[in-house]
């Protein structure tokens, strides 16, 4: 088996979800846990932009940070995972913990972003019923 076959099968099965989006925020690698965590067929969100999976009130901080990495070459987090919200195709909002790291060329141009995600809803939620002393 190739190298380049064996590193696609490692994407395809991960546990988590991997996303590539391009420099304009377009979807171009999605892997079998993002369908499962986004509810998007791969044929459905690639070729999309990342608002597919954005909360609309979250799209404009979002977006911010996104172009900054792109024209800086640096992400504000610096790969430390952080909790935040996706948007699934039911309309359900997710608990997401992320992490992001910019792709470059050989040149250090920023050619997109990847982000590798894990749904956490379910422990933020029992998470939140345990600090309010609610059973779940």
């Amino acid at each position: 088996m190739s190298h380049d076959s064996i590193e696609a099968l490692i994407l395809e099965q991960a546990a988590e979800a991997i996303i590539y989006a391009n420099k304009a925020g377009v979807i171009e690698r999605w892997n079998a846990a993002a369908v499962a965590m986004f509810g998007y067929t791969a044929s459905e969100a690639l070729g999309q932009h990342l608002d597919l999976v954005i909360p609309e009130h979250l799209r404009n901080a979002h977006w911010r940070g996104f172009d900054a990495a792109m024209e800086k070459g640096t992400t504000r987090l610096g790969g430390r995972p952080t909790m935040t919200r996706g948007l699934h195709k039911t309309g359900q909002k997710l608990y997401v913990e992320m992490s992001f790291a910019l792709v470059t060329d050989s040149a250090g141009s920023a050619l997109g972003s990847v982000a590798v995600a894990r749904d956490a809803t379910e422990r933020v939620e029992r998470d939140k019923a345990a600090a309010a002393g609610q059973p779940r």
